[in-house]
């Protein structure tokens, strides 16, 4: 995965064909923020300094930096899917939220 990770900020790292450069984009944010570089130095370096003016522009306006969530999401999967989802949940006597939150909690771990 590309993902760079600095002072618990996280930014997913693509290269740029046209411009033959790595772009970082910071993820979570209330905003966008994102940087440049052509290895992995550079991109940290702007990864610090594009987060530290972005941090900073919140602090002055006094908007919260981090996106915040509410623990819910809709999701539209086939029927089938729901099925098996609901027989192993019950096979393993816990709610089809429990269960999937657990194998979610499981798969995004680091």
């Amino acid at each position: 995965m590309n993902i760079m990770e600095i002072d618990g900020y996280k930014a997913k790292i693509q290269y740029d064909p046209e411009l033959d450069e790595f772009r970082g984009e910071i993820l979570g944010l209330n905003g966008g923020a994102d940087f440049y570089g052509k290895d992995p130095a550079t991109l940290r370096r702007e990864f610090k300094a594009s987060l530290a003016v972005f941090l900073e522009v919140c602090e002055e306006k006094g908007i919260c930096p981090t996106k915040s969530y509410s623990g819910k999401f809709n999701l539209r999967i086939p029927p089938r899917l729901h099925s098996k989802i609901s027989n192993r949940a019950s096979a393993e006597d816990k709610s089809i939220n429990q269960w999937v939150s657990e194998v979610l909690e499981h798969t995004v771990s680091e």
